[in-house]
């Protein structure tokens, strides 16, 4: 069975670009290996849950590409079954550009980065947006997280793809700092109680 986000990322163009260039065996061969990613598995379902952000791309009907960074809290991004993922839209600044070119063509695409360990992940889906449902509102939202919430973004999975770690820099945020740092404070904090 050929890989599912082959049959959706390999166009007729993608295929001639392959040859032009020379990797068009490697990945003709590529495409035949292994099982299709359509469903999530436990390694997906963990690296979404420790996001904090992702970038997301949608078209307009001028067939324009629209790529939006999506931040909150850790795990906003949530698995709810192998096959569908949903967040809560929070305000922002009223554009509603994604919104809107997802009521025109609702396909979608999460491109998730883990700096840190230098990994990320490749979504492709159908995304629907959900008004005026409070029940699922505040199943996927944070009380915690101060942002108002506006609506929320079902997305059905139609392929999913891990990509190489060549070229991602390594970056951490502050979360991770502080977590690395913390043993040399506490031995620092402890030295200087000894001095005093």
């Amino acid at each position: 069975m050929a890989k599912q986000f082959t049959n959706i990322a390999f166009t007729e163009g993608v295929k001639q670009a392959q040859t032009d260039y020379g990797s068009r065996e490697i990945y003709q061969k590529f495409e035949q290996q292994g099982v299709s990613e359509e469903r999530l598995t436990t390694r997906e379902a963990e690296f979404i849950g420790a996001r904090d952000s992702f970038y997301m791309g949608t078209v307009n009907s001028n067939n324009y590409p629209y790529i939006q960074f999506r931040g909150g809290p850790t795990g906003f991004l949530k698995v709810l079954d192998e096959t569908t993922l949903g967040f809560v839209d929070f305000v922002g600044n009223l554009q509603y550009l994604s919104v809107g070119n997802l009521r025109e063509n609702d396909r979608i695409f999460l491109f998730l980065m883990d700096y840190a360990h230098r990994r990320r992940l490749k979504i492709w889906g159908r995304a629907r947006v959900i008004d005026n449902n409070p029940e699922l509102l505040e199943e996927l939202s944070d009380p915690n997280y101060q942002a108002e919430n506006a609506r929320v973004f079902l997305i059905k999975i139609e392929a999913f793809d891990w990509n190489c770690p060549q070229h991602i820099p390594i970056r951490y945020s502050e979360a991770e700092v502080a977590k690395m740092i913390e043993p040399l404070q506490a031995r620092i904090r402890e030295l200087e109680e000894g001095n005093s």
